[in-house]
């Protein structure tokens, strides 16, 4: 099962991206349960809010690796407005834009956030290799 399907941020913003969506199964699940009196109704409200849950985690999972491509897309364009900051104990955390990346020395992988929304743990490959060290240089 994909991690990025239960972020809360996710799932915030695609619900302020397709409120009219929650709002007319909201509206369906009341009507439902109103008029229907068996066993049905509960038939319905499930395969309604599956319905939802289906076409959120489609959009979760979409939201989600755009964002992941919008984070690579600002480590490569650059770190000259980034700013590193060393945190003790070898860990540092730099943030430029709408990013924020974490880590520790030495370590083989960073956390990455963008606009907010945490994003996991990402291995250290060469594009954040380069990104960590341009900003490290760059002495923001």
């Amino acid at each position: 099962m994909n991690p990025d399907l239960w972020n809360p941020e996710a799932w915030l913003q695609v619900l302020q991206d397709h409120w009219v969506v929650a709002v007319v199964a909201l509206v369906v699940i009341f009507i439902v349960l109103k008029l229907v009196k068996t066993v049905l109704k509960w038939a319905l409200v499930i395969v309604i809010v599956l319905g939802v849950l289906a076409y959120g985690g489609y959009s979760v999972t979409d939201l989600t690796e755009t964002l992941k491509r919008e984070a690579i897309s600002v480590m490569t364009a650059g770190a000259e407005d980034a700013k590193y900051r060393e945190t003790g104990g070898g860990a540092f955390e730099i943030t430029a834009s709408d990013l924020k990346l974490t880590g520790e020395a030495g370590s083989d992988r960073v956390r990455v956030a963008y606009r907010g929304i945490p994003l996991g743990s990402w291995p250290m490959d060469d594009v954040i290799r380069e990104f960590v060290e341009r900003a490290r240089a760059s002495g923001s």
